[in-house]
């Protein structure tokens, strides 16, 4: 199930404003379906993915720790 964010287009001044801190995200194609989900710092991972240019946009939830960030992927896989 998609995280209930708005989408934000997967560019140089989202990864900027992108919190420096852990999250789950979701990436998405130009037309708004989801290619996948990740955790981990979100601007690394931002980074990262602008560069393999795989997704066009990104949604995500801001997360406490890690672990917490992984509990958020597995509660929102339940869902």
């Amino acid at each position: 199930m998609s995280l209930a964010k708005p989408w934000r287009d997967l560019d140089r001044s989202t990864v900027g404003s992108a919190p420096d801190r852990y999250a789950l995200y979701e990436l998405g194609d130009a037309d708004g379906d989801t290619v996948g989900f990740g955790t981990g710092v979100l601007r690394d991972e931002l980074k990262e993915a602008l560069a393999y240019g795989d997704a066009a946009k990104v949604r995500w939830e801001p997360a406490d720790s890690p672990d917490h960030a992984e509990r958020l992927l597995a509660e929102h896989i339940e869902e």
